[in-house]
């Protein structure tokens, strides 16, 4: 089961976190959970693993997946 099912966390929540809470989540996300919310935010982005091999012979270690998200985050705050 997802972190976002056990945890009843909807993807939208994560936007509105105060910063605290939200360093507390992303360092408790897996690398499926991250790239889990980043298809639901940029449906039109390649973070699955599959279409990551295809389409730039790599996928998105964890590390890549967490500084894209928090940097989603700030952008769709920033815009709120």
């Amino acid at each position: 089961m997802s972190f976002w099912k056990k945890y009843d966390y909807d993807y939208p929540s994560v936007l509105t976190m105060d910063d605290a809470e939200l360093i507390i989540l992303l360092n408790s996300l897996t690398r499926e959970e991250i790239t889990e919310w980043l298809i639901w935010n940029d449906p039109n982005g390649i973070y699955g693993d599959e279409q990551s091999l295809k389409e730039m012979g790599n996928i998105m270690s964890i590390e890549e997946g967490l500084e894209i998200m928090h940097r989603h985050i700030k952008e769709n705050r920033l815009i709120s």
